[in-house]
């Protein structure tokens, strides 16, 4: 089968290094920066005239291959998703749909009325771990599902690179740090507890990441500071010993000393985390009511050593606690008193080299047979995906607001037509 890559980004070439790899084509390649527009034409084998900088062209043109993967930034998904749709291409579609929520549903109604499948990229679906979650969920092993306490520690050093000097700073750019980093696990928690959401409350803010807190004598950028060999926010401490690795990978291309030097001097990069244009906030919590009867609380934050998720899900007899970070998932039964021993069962789920435990190359591996028609569906697919993205831009809008928000009024008022 033959596609085409629109975002040719960090994840736009995951999804089509994985589609590559099993043997198809990549046609063509829309991407606005040149040397990330050249390297996807190296990879791929893309022929010059099928290289372009914007979308456009792509649909002036006979429609070249099955499907369209779409992993540009936030806000430019919608208005390539529906010409995508509407040249005949199905999707692979970078989440967020889109982080306001007229277009979120707009593009679910386009695929609705074109008869396009849709898979948004809510990888973590497919990852092993939380396979294995909801497989004993599913079990029964708990009884009905109780509450749920759910944390995504986004790791101190990834919030200050991705969401205060990075593309997900600013969410009058691209979207809310609730959108970006946790309609994921908004999906998730809809996926593991086979339910909708009632309503919501959120609260949070960028409390930490402001110039007042900047520390005596922290120079604009980390080239001309006198803490740049202490900070722990310091670009060179950050970048130079992870060179070749992520994050010093988006800083540039040139993955030599000199080169990262280079991008910390003059990059947004080397910018300093107290004095930048972000506006998202680094912490924020949510309660929600899920239309079973589960409640749910919901931490995100960017005060935390390490990157992972942890869940505790209690049920009527017993409890799961679940560890991303260590792939451990740990089930206990309910013991009658106080100093009964308790029964424990312990798992560690496979794990595989693929980027988000195994997610990435999951969704790839779906779509794929969906289109070749070996399955009727995707686990991801928009008419499920687009529930999280209401719950993400529901809770900040409480967050805003501070009132509780109604899914179900939320989603009439947004939805167009």
């Amino acid at each position: 089968m033959k596609f085409v890559l629109i975002g040719a980004g960090q994840r736009g070439m995951v999804y089509a290094r994985e589609i590559f790899a099993r043997g198809h084509e990549i046609a063509a390649v829309a991407e606005q920066d040149r040397g990330r527009r050249e390297a996807a034409a190296a990879t791929f084998g893309i022929p010059a005239e099928l290289c372009f900088a914007s979308s456009e062209p792509l649909w002036t043109l006979p429609k070249l291959g099955e499907a369209a993967i779409i992993a540009t930034l936030d806000r430019d998904h919608y208005r390539q998703a529906v010409p995508a749709m509407e040249k005949g291409y199905h999707l692979l579609l970078e989440k967020p749909i889109s982080p306001v929520p007229e277009e979120a549903l707009a593009v679910e109604a386009a695929a609705r009325r074109l008869d396009r499948h849709v898979a948004v990229c809510h990888v973590l679906r497919y990852s092993p771990f939380f396979r294995a979650v909801k497989q004993v969920l599913n079990s029964g092993a708990i009884g009905r599902v109780i509450t749920v306490q759910h944390n995504e520690n986004i790791g101190n050093y990834h919030i200050a690179h991705s969401f205060v000097r990075g593309n997900w700073r600013n969410e009058s750019e691209t979207s809310t740090l609730m959108m970006q980093k946790s309609c994921h696990d908004m999906d998730l928690l809809v996926w593991l507890l086979d339910s909708g959401c009632r309503r919501v409350s959120s609260f949070g803010d960028r409390t930490y990441f402001r110039a007042e807190n900047a520390p005596d004598g922290a120079a604009e950028r980390c080239v001309d500071c006198p803490l740049r060999d202490t900070c722990r926010f310091s670009a060179y401490l950050a970048y130079l010993p992870v060179m070749g690795q992520w994050p010093a990978t988006v800083l540039t291309a040139d993955q030599t000393e000199a080169g990262l030097r280079e991008a910390i001097r003059n990059g947004p990069y080397g910018r300093c985390v107290f004095h930048c244009d972000n506006t998202v906030c680094d912490h924020q919590v949510t309660a929600m009511e899920f239309c079973n009867g589960v409640t749910v609380t919901f931490n995100l934050s960017g005060f935390t050593n390490r990157m992972m998720r942890t869940l505790k899900i209690m049920g009527e007899n017993g409890e799961i606690r679940a560890s991303e970070g260590d792939n451990v998932i740990e089930i206990t039964k309910f013991a009658p008193n106080g100093i009964a021993e308790t029964e424990s069962t312990v798992i560690h789920p496979r794990q595989t080299f693929s980027g988000h435990g195994g997610g990435d190359s999951g969704i790839v591996e779906d779509f794929l047979a969906l289109l070749e028609g070996r399955t009727a569906g995707v686990s991801s697919d928009i008419t499920r995906s687009v529930e999280s993205h209401l719950m993400a831009c529901a809770a900040d809008e409480s967050r805003r607001t501070g009132k509780t928000v109604e899914i179900a009024a939320f989603r009439q008022q947004h939805q167009k037509g």
